[in-house]
């Protein structure tokens, strides 16, 4: 049993680390996009990546990027998201580690 576990941890960080650098690239080229006056990727397409396992990238992008800064609710998500991916994986490494 424990090694299922095991392999649920490293399937969710292989996840996290996956969905991440995905994120940090569509709000850098969506960024890009913006300054040269192209077409966008669509705000529910970068909400969607923060909010699957997407959320440390998302930030790392927002911030790195200057893109989406100043709107609330982008913030709202990816801390939210980013809390709950925090938990799920302390959670994880708990039950597998220490129980």
């Amino acid at each position: 049993m424990e090694e299922y576990l095991k392999f649920i941890v490293i399937g969710y960080f292989a996840l996290i680390i996956l969905n991440s650098l995905i994120a940090m690239i569509m709000y850098s080229n969506d960024k890009k996009r913006a300054v040269k006056g192209m077409m966008r990727i669509k705000e529910k397409h970068l909400l969607f990546i923060a909010v699957f396992f997407g959320a440390l990238g998302s930030l790392i992008g927002r911030l790195v990027a200057h893109h989406k800064t100043d709107k609330k609710y982008f913030s709202f998500v990816i801390y939210t998201s980013l809390l709950f991916e925090i938990l799920t994986f302390a959670s994880l490494l708990y039950i597998t580690f220490i129980m």
